[in-house]
């Protein structure tokens, strides 16, 4: 049997560590002509994560309905920072931010995690689960696609969408996608959120509020801008 992960363990902490020194490397690379091939590589790295994980799963005999689509939020926030890191587009750009800083980094800090270090789902997990929030970062810093006016909305749109084909996914299969049928067994955010299946509502709520509180330093930034820009404009003739 694979060792049993236990959170904030010596193997979690040096994940975050390790996270933290890949932020590093990141934007000192963004500052070389190495930035474009870093970029490239931590997308690429993240790309392959699903199907090496199918395969791994497979091997393994723990492959089933639960994890075989690439349906939660943490999936669509992987595939949108491939995007975003291999071709700079502005919506992948944001949707990785809002999912990557209010979901993923969730699972990077409180991880819905069975398997410890060297198990490959354990390495597999935490590429995902750390490429992702350092993606997050590094878009609205060293890349500069900060979120635009309309981004919480036009994401909040997106996420309930994304939502609602899950629910439906879950209906039909008899699956548990980002967790709207069952709370993690680990301890999340979720048991903050009441019992089922209200606490998928309350999800919901809690989302759009971490959206705006993830925007607002950037209203911020605009409207400081917006006021410098009109005590620097000529006074009218």
């Amino acid at each position: 049997m694979p060792p049993a992960f236990h959170p904030f363990g010596p193997s979690h902490k040096a994940v975050l560590l390790i996270t933290l020194g890949v932020f590093v490397v990141m934007l000192l690379l963004a500052r070389t002509r190495w930035a474009v091939a870093s970029q490239r590589v931590l997308g690429a790295l993240l790309l392959v994560v699903y199907p090496v994980g199918l395969a791994v799963n497979a091997y393994q005999g723990t492959l089933t309905t639960q994890i075989m689509l690439p349906l939660q939020y943490c999936d669509v926030a992987t595939y949108a920072a491939v995007i975003a890191l291999w071709t700079r587009r502005q919506f992948p750009c944001e949707v990785v931010y809002f999912f990557g800083v209010a979901g993923t980094l969730q699972g990077l800090l409180t991880p819905a995690l069975f398997y410890d270090f060297p198990d490959p789902r354990f390495v597999l997990f935490f590429i995902m689960h750390g490429g992702v929030p350092v993606t997050a970062f590094y878009v609205v810093s060293a890349m500069g696609a900060r979120p635009r006016p309309g981004s919480v909305p036009r994401v909040m749109g997106f996420s309930l969408v994304w939502y609602a084909v899950v629910a439906v996914v879950n209906w039909a299969l008899g699956t548990n996608y980002a967790f709207q049928c069952a709370k993690p067994v680990q301890a999340s955010l979720f048991d903050q959120l009441g019992p089922w299946p209200w606490y998928n509502f309350s999800t919901i709520g809690v989302g759009l509020v971490f959206y705006y509180l993830l925007y607002l330093p950037f209203a911020f930034r605009k409207s400081a801008t917006a006021v410098r820009n009109d005590l620097a404009a000529p006074e009218p003739p």
